[in-house]
């Protein structure tokens, strides 16, 4: 059921007062910017105009007189100030913002996705959505996002780019084309294109940023720089930011953790993270820097040689779930009363004198029964709670010459880039090393390199049509590699005690009776297992593309557009796509288009070499997860096959309306038939026959899960965008008003049962919000400027988290029905930003996102969640779904900000 809160009557006077538009002072693309979309005029907010310059369109077609109200595909163009007065130093957080079709997970404990977030697109996943830089390929990020559950949702199995480390401030526009694109840009154009255009400039811009939620942390600050200089020999622009974001907290302390508090007050104080909770369920303390540098020498006329580059690094550090080091209980609101166990390792005494030597009733391989003893409760006496470290960094480069000589265009060019992910670990233990145990772990690196080479042509040829035939061709050549190095010994190692040590006790000088065993101890550091010796390696891929497109208009009101693309992969074969579109004015202000395309996304080395333990958790019980490659034994033990690319047929069709002077309306339904889909498998538990048949699942033990990548399901997403602006005066003030919405819905149409259970079809159903709105509106006069923001999101699942009602069991031949067990709300919330320019140069914001302090639903007992009375929490603490929803659990944030600009 739809909630209205204090946010509906934000909304209300927002309508009345004015919001920035969803298009407001939009820049034009890379190498169509007006002078004055990117100029040094001081600026109190985004830029509002009353009747703006045409934007033209440099993606979704090799044409250059295109805009967006003759467009044959459907694209969005966002403004460098859209972006850069997002309160969110995160691209991804700025852009879920924005674009209602774009969705993303909070991530609060969620392994290395919560430092790599993958977001979505329509409903499809990060690795479906092509991104570029200047138009050219960005690349993917290093992590292959296999942890399970609703944080990394819908994209769950996906390598994507990771456009964190893109600065908000090196960008002069954001073109978002919404349709597939494959048969234009290649791989992984499905679900459509982001293309950053970056700033070419002259001036300096500074701004500084502070703020902090509403509860009193994640404190944030923000340092940004854009400076450039540009003349008749070309130009050169550089961007540079600094980001330091604090610790948020939003969960209760475990049962267990309180409990203990209570039974030994004096070690309170020693428990981990204290006073705060055990363990954190929140944003992760980070902080990074990020830099881009855009630049162009004139060698003729018509020709010039380019550069553009991309460095950012960035650290995170992560909470992990608790280790308690005692048993005790707890009563739920239902009356019952449950264990909240220690972690198994505290509970094993381990016995550290071996048997004499050549001593024939203790064999040499026991142990002696005395007090020679260690337990983990002597290392860490009130448990503890692993801290994992994340360090990332991205090093993107282009090089290339391009140039026009009459109707002929040309543009060569080639790209590096390198994405690297450090991961490491401390306050943890490798349990199966008993005493020797480290506290801290290295787990190696996983690297991402790529190498492209790019030759696109194009030519207007006069054919006596309405408009010259655009004929475009080009080749690509693509290498990816994918790598993992190993890490510490013990990060991954079994130790002595991965073995049930054989007791025995002394009963005469010499004479020694069987009195037992220990536990068997689990491998690897406890949180996180490193990449070992064995599954080390590079892994590469290489591409060959070629394409051939031709666009004009018929007639003065028909415009028409077909490619075609092929693309031969050395690991798995050929694939032929292609697209149709067309537009047609029926009158002045109204136009209808439509577009037909197949698609594809190639698997990645990474999808199929990826090679990860982790370890989870089921109420609170512990256990470890692997995920193997497709072509290892233990993947093959449980039926893996070798990856084939997902397929895409795409359909689109929509309505161009200009009603009036300064209104712009855009209404377009899609539909996206996605086959093969990759994405990993339901876990597979682990028995005793399977470790003995397959040695290396002794890393996830006994009760241990399997999962691998697989072609497992084909899905149907379809959906409607409406956009619409306008833009006009009162009195002496400019107002700017936009409302933007996306109806989505995915709905598997075929899955194998034994792979894809019912929470995860649920959750690929229902976990994003079907229905997406952004109403917006600005307020500027003179010096004054006001910006309000309303968005709405309704209700979701996430079935993988907090389980499901089974109401058709599965058969051998039908997959088992049902229901997600609890689901969460819509809402609305409201951001506002007041902004005063001074002295014509400086400009003082101040402002509040999620005005409101709206938070998603909280967690409801139900059959498989319980809450406790004594914390107000889930036994590990949870008190709102842990993926944070659509716009996260954090509430409201407050900030201020300051820009200057020369």
């Amino acid at each position: 059921m739809m909630k209205y809160t204090t946010s509906t009557v934000a909304m209300a006077v927002a309508l009345v007062s004015g919001f920035p538009a969803h298009a407001a002072g939009r820049a034009s693309p890379q190498d169509a910017v007006p002078e004055s979309t990117q100029d040094t005029a001081p600026q109190a907010v985004a830029p509002v105009e009353a009747e703006p310059a045409a934007d033209i369109l440099m993606l979704g077609t090799r044409r250059t007189d295109r805009t967006l109200a003759n467009s044959a595909s459907p694209v969005d163009i966002i403004s460098s100030a859209d972006l850069t007065t997002q309160p969110a130093a995160n691209m991804i957080d700025a852009l879920k913002n924005i674009v209602p079709s774009f969705y993303a997970g909070q991530n609060s404990i969620s392994d290395a996705s919560t430092f790599v977030r993958s977001p979505s697109l329509r409903g499809l996943s990060g690795d479906q959505v092509l991104v570029m830089l200047n138009g050219k390929r960005y690349n993917r990020s290093a992590l292959v996002q296999v942890y399970g559950g609703s944080d990394t949702g819908l994209g769950r199995g996906a390598q994507g780019p990771d456009i964190s480390a893109i600065p908000s401030l090196a960008i002069g526009n954001l073109q978002v084309l919404r349709e597939g694109a494959t048969a234009q840009y290649g791989s992984d154009a499905i679900a459509g294109v982001l293309n950053y255009g970056l700033r070419e400039d002259q001036g300096i811009e500074l701004v500084g940023r502070t703020g902090q939620y509403y509860a009193g942390d994640g404190e944030s600050y923000q340092i940004a720089g854009n400076a450039g200089i540009k003349g008749d020999w070309g130009f050169i622009n550089a961007t540079g930011e600094y980001v330091d974001e604090g610790q948020t907290s939003r969960g209760r302390t475990r049962p267990s953790a309180a409990n203990f508090a209570q039974n030994f007050p004096a070690q309170a104080s020693l428990l981990p993270n204290y006073p705060l909770p055990v363990q954190i369920w929140g944003n992760s303390p980070s902080h990074g820097f990020k830099s881009v540098l855009n630049a162009a020498i004139n060698v003729t006329p018509d020709s010039k040689l380019y550069f553009f580059g991309n460095f950012a690094q960035s650290k995170g550090n992560q909470s992990f779930n608790y280790r308690a080091s005692v048993s005790s209980t707890a009563v739920d609101t239902n009356g019952v009363v449950r264990n909240q166990g220690a972690n198994g390792a505290f509970n094993n005494t381990f016995f550290l004198t071996p048997c004499p030597a050549g001593n024939a009733t203790c064999p040499s391989d026991g142990f002696v029964r005395d007090g020679n003893t260690f337990t983990f409760g002597k290392l860490y006496p009130t448990g503890f709670t692993p801290r994992f470290v994340g360090k990332t960094q991205e090093l993107y480069g282009v090089l290339g010459y391009k140039g026009t000589s009459g109707a002929f265009s040309y543009d060569l060019s080639g790209t590096l880039a390198r994405n690297t992910l450090s991961l490491s670990m401390y306050d943890s233990a490798n349990f199966s090393f008993g005493p020797a145990t480290q506290t801290s772990f290295d787990f190696g690196d996983l690297i991402q390199r790529e190498v492209n080479f790019n030759a696109d042509f194009t030519y207007a040829a006069e054919v006596g049509l309405a408009a010259p035939l655009t004929i475009s061709a080009g080749g690509e050549f693509r290498k990816e590699t994918y790598e993992q190095t190993a890490g510490d010994l013990q990060s991954y190692a079994a130790g002595p005690y991965a073995v049930a040590q054989q007791l025995y006790t002394q009963t005469a000088p010499g004479v020694y009776v069987d009195s037992g065993t220990t536990a068997a101890q689990g491998v690897g550091a406890s949180g996180y297992a490193g990449t070992s010796e064995a599954t080390a390696g590079k892994f590469d891929q290489k591409a060959y593309a070629a394409y051939v497109g031709l666009e004009t208009d018929l007639t003065d009101a028909l415009t028409v557009g077909a490619a075609g693309r092929y693309e031969h992969y050395n690991t798995f074969g050929s694939a032929w796509v292609g697209k149709v579109n067309a537009l047609y004015k029926i009158v002045e202000g109204l136009s209808v288009r439509g577009s037909f395309g197949t698609g594809f996304h190639a698997p990645s080395p990474g999808q199929s070499n990826v090679s990860i333990v982790t370890t989870s958790f089921n109420n609170g019980n512990a256990f470890q997860a692997g995920t193997y490659p497709v072509n290892s034994a233990p993947a093959q033990y449980y039926g893996a096959e070798a990856l084939t690319p997902e397929k895409s047929t795409n359909y689109g069709a929509g309505v161009i309306l200009e009603p009036v002077r300064g209104m712009t309306i855009t209404v377009d339904g899609y539909q996206i038939d996605l086959r093969n889909r990759i994405g990993l498998t339901s876990p597979f538990i682990v028995d005793a026959a399977a470790v003995a048949a397959q040695p290396a699942l002794q890393a996830v033990g006994v009760d241990g899960q399997v999962q691998y990548f697989t072609n497992g399901f084909k899905t149907r997403t379809r959906g409607v965008d409406f956009v619409g602006t306008y833009r006009t005066t009162l009195s002496e003030a400019l107002l700017n008003f936009s409302l933007a919405y996306n109806y989505n819905d995915t709905k598997l149409r075929s899955f194998d049962q034994q792979v894809i259970g019912l929470a995860q079809r649920i959750d690929a159903e229902n976990l994003a919000p079907k229905h997406r709105l952004v109403a917006n509106a600005n307020w500027s006069l003179r010096n004054l400027s006001l910006n309000v923001r309303e968005n709405y999101y309704s209700s979701w699942t996430s079935a993988q988290d907090y389980g499901v009602t089974v109401t058709e069991a599965a058969t051998a031949t039908t997959p088992a029905e049902g229901y997600a067990n609890q689901r969460f709300g819509g809402k609305f919330t409201t951001d506002i930003e007041l902004s005063y320019l001074f002295a014509k140069h400086v400009t003082l914001s101040i402002g509040a996102q999620n005005f409101t302090d709206e938070r998603p639903d909280r967690l409801a007992p139900t059959s498989t969640v319980q809450i406790y009375p004594l914390t107000g929490g889930t036994s590990d603490g949870q008190v709102y779904p842990r993926n944070g929803g659509p716009f996260g659990f954090n509430g409201g944030f407050y900030y201020t900000r300051l820009r200057v600009k020369y």
